[in-house]
Order: structure tokens, then sequence, then C-alpha cells
């Protein structure tokens, strides 16, 4: 029997941190990230004009530095083992972030067989950015729709693994939910939660929705 195993990236993959703090540190911009984060909890911005707002922040920034700013990055331990263990049981995994591609397809390497992010240009920024290719809370249930569909799986063989409130939506539509390192507000809601550094193990505890 098939299944998808939907990943979250920042606070759930990436321990604490985001894929732009890890940016913003080796760009020496993070008072001027903190400054479009504080806008954006206040809701004086939404995802698409964050997104456009950093386009503008790092026009300087080199595939280099990204790749820099991943490997420096923390991470969960276990997450190419969990990759590789799915696709050995003929199942398929995704990562599912509201972050910049150019971050995200680094995990690529690990074995995920589907990473989907907010789309940027290519670096160094000289083109514009498409504000319809930056993702919203909501699009992360349409995308695992069409991979579910894709997959020709129910909505009982997909698990969303997340961390914070972005990801309450697709927790809201799935029913195997594991909420990783994450505040009361998703673990309210949250099938299952889990708190540590080890990927394997919240995937071990997210293998039992399978038994059941």
């Amino acid at each position: 029997m098939g299944h998808l195993h939907i990943f979250d990236m920042d606070g759930t993959l990436l321990t604490g941190t985001t894929a732009n703090l890890e940016i913003a540190r080796h760009l020496g911009t993070l008072p001027e990230l903190h400054d479009l984060e504080a806008r954006f909890a206040t809701g004086a911005l939404d995802t698409r004009a964050f997104s456009t707002e950093i386009h503008r922040l790092w026009r300087d920034l080199t595939p280099a530095i990204v790749a820099t700013a991943y490997t420096d990055a923390t991470w969960l331990t276990g997450i190419a083992d969990v990759c590789a263990d799915i696709h050995a049981r003929g199942e398929h995994s995704a990562v599912i972030t509201m972050s910049p591609d150019f971050f995200a397809h680094h995990l690529l390497d690990l074995g995920f067989d589907h990473v989907i992010a907010s789309r940027f240009p290519p670096m160094p920024f000289t083109g514009t950015l498409d504000p319809t290719g930056i993702l919203t809370p909501a699009d992360k249930v349409h995308i695992a729709e069409r991979l579910r569909t894709r997959h020709a799986l129910t909505p009982a063989q997909c698990t969303a693994y997340g961390d914070s409130m972005s990801d309450a939506p697709l927790f809201r539509h799935l029913t195997n939910t594991l909420a990783v390192n994450a505040d009361h507000h998703l673990v309210d809601i949250a099938a299952l939660h889990y708190n540590g550094t080890d990927l394997t193990a919240a995937y071990a505890l997210a293998r039992t929705f399978q038994a059941t």
C-alpha cells in the first residue's frame, strides 16, 4: 500500500530557524529581515509582499552563499535515512514550504521525491519576482492534493509533518498529522506530536498511523 509523507521545512526539518534567517546571517541582513518578520507578524505584509521585499533586499545573493547557508544550518538528524526508508517501502516523500526554492531544492540531494517551494528568479536577482509563484498556507493543501492524486492515494494514505500555524490548513485537511517541535497552537490540532532533534524518531511515531 502506498503512502505520501509531506514535510514542512522551516522549524520542522530545520530546527529553531528558517531558510530566510540562515541566508540573512550570511548576507549580514538580519536587522532588515527581523523588521520584515515583525511587519509580517502584524499583518502589514502577506507572504507575497514579504517575498517581494526579500527579493529586493537580497540582490547580491549567489548560489554559493545559499549553499553555505544550507550546509551551516541546523537540521534534524536522520533526514536522509528517513527518505531512504520511505523509498525502500515504495512510498513517496515531499517537502512543501513557503520558503524560497533556491534554498529548499537542496533537499532533493537527501532523497526527497518532491520539493515544492516559492519560486524565485535565477540568482543574482536581476529579473522581477512573479508574486503568483509565492506559496501561501492554503497552497499547501492544494499542492498536497495534486501529489495525492498523482500517486493515486487516498487522504488516509498521507501524513503531514509541521511545526507552525502555516501548517494548520494542511493539518485540518488531513487526519494523519504530526506536530514537530511545535507550540500548542499546532499541537492542539495535530493527531500526534514530537519534540526532539531526530527525524527518525518522529517518523517512527508517524508510522503508527499506518499500524492502526
